[in-house]
């Protein structure tokens, strides 16, 4: 007999093998409510609703039998050759009946369900992935395998603004490619990250002299990797202050690099761009609008939580930087009504700026005890070079608020 919930989840796994729509499979004999409800495991299948989807999805009703689900290799090549939430879904499900199977099929699951966390924003439920894919490349041994697991941890740390953890865990994987001569992408992949956690914990001769390394090592190329070097070394620069040499390394990564081979990269890109052009002093926020427009034009192709988040936190520094201040609580309320798919420095920033529109409406001591909260916090992270931009910013709008009184 066909029981709740095998039955709904051999159901989905099914449709979802034939790329195929609720809809399509529900057909004029059936609502997609009811399917809904019976991939949900929420109603119990009738034999004339299971007749009528074994005719639409072209089996016999055995088919159903929850002993003929695919095993996690086939779930995983699924996965990989349809991208989408359901095939992730259907993965993460495989997996937690998978702990006796091949560790490396676990550790291709693992990688593949922490990018579907990572793009839709979830750090808590990537970092649950992360976690086990470390524990299991120790496991497996394998250099690469290693590296590749501490690089998107450290990665993932630094997301949640865990700057000493992440310097641990991207040194590791930094040291684990050199000492066991890995390949290009590898050691560039852990430089990436060492770089930034570096720079934001205020180390930055290290931060330096790993992005000189980084930068000669993709030289010659015009890829991701690429791009994503520059960039890296961009945003060194920013923090360095040296704005002009910061442009030039984001302005080349753009004018070389195809946007159809990454958009999410190409986007970001221009994301850096934008901030840039608001920190420099002075500030050119006509620069920064035409690249928010660009990016937002190419938004539809590459639709993130986190990237429109970006881009609406930027449109709100716009209007803080143009004394929009009343466009700018608007944008800062959106943002606030949403679950923010940020990264910890972006998030620290808006509420920097919520801080600053205090002080500006004549909340001075409310304001000022936010900011410095944020400040301690920050340094409490060992974030130096955040907590430094946080005071810098305190006085500059303490200035502006007093100017224009």
């Amino acid at each position: 007999m066909l029981e709740q919930p095998s039955f709904g989840r051999r159901l989905r796994q099914l449709r979802t093998e034939r790329g195929l729509s609720q809809a399509a499979v529900a057909g004029d004999g059936m609502s997609t409510g009811y399917l809904s409800r019976l991939e949900s495991g929420a109603r119990q299948p009738t034999e004339r609703a299971v007749a009528h989807l074994a005719g639409q999805l072209g089996i016999s009703p055995v088919e159903f039998e929850e002993s003929r689900a695919t095993s996690l290799a086939q779930i995983l090549s699924l996965a990989t050759s349809l991208d989408s939430d359901e095939t992730s879904e259907l993965l993460a499900e495989a997996l937690k009946s998978a702990h006796g199977q091949d560790p490396m099929l676990r550790w291709q699951a693992l990688w593949l369900l922490g990018q579907w966390k990572r793009r839709h924003g979830d750090q808590a439920a990537e970092r649950l992935y992360l976690d086990e894919l470390v524990a299991l490349s120790e496991e497996i041994g394998l250099a690469e395998l290693r590296s590749r697991a501490l690089t998107q941890l450290a990665r993932s740390l630094r997301v949640s603004g865990e700057i000493i953890p992440a310097v641990d865990a991207a040194g590791a994987a930094y040291r684990l490619t050199r000492e066991n001569e890995l390949s290009t992408q590898d050691v560039a992949g852990a430089l990436l990250v060492l770089v930034s956690v570096e720079a934001e914990a205020g180390r930055m001769p290290d931060a330096r002299r790993h992005a000189e390394e980084l930068t000669t090592l993709v030289d010659g190329r015009s890829d991701a990797l690429w791009a994503e070097s520059l960039w890296t070394a961009g945003a060194l620069r920013v923090r360095e202050g040296e704005f002009a040499l910061a442009q030039e390394l984001f302005q080349r990564a753009l004018d070389g690099f195809d946007s159809r081979e990454n958009l999410t990269i190409w986007l970001r890109l221009r994301v850096a761009m934008a901030e840039l052009h608001l920190q420099k002093f002075p500030a050119d926020p006509d620069a920064a609008q035409r690249c928010i427009e660009a990016a937002e034009a190419a938004l539809p192709f590459a639709r993130t939580p986190a990237l429109e988040q970006s881009l609406t936190a930027l449109r709100a520094r716009l209007a803080f930087h143009e004394g929009r201040f009343a466009d700018a609580r608007a944008l800062l309320d959106r943002l606030g009504r949403s679950e923010l798919r940020l990264p910890y420095q972006t998030r620290v920033r808006l509420e920097v700026l919520g801080n600053q529109l205090r002080i500006l409406n004549g909340e001075e001591d409310e304001g000022l005890a936010g900011l410095q909260r944020l400040a301690l916090k920050a340094q409490e992270n060992s974030n130096i070079d955040l907590a430094a931009e946080i005071w810098r910013l305190a006085a500059e709008c303490l200035m502006k608020a007093r100017d224009k009184a």
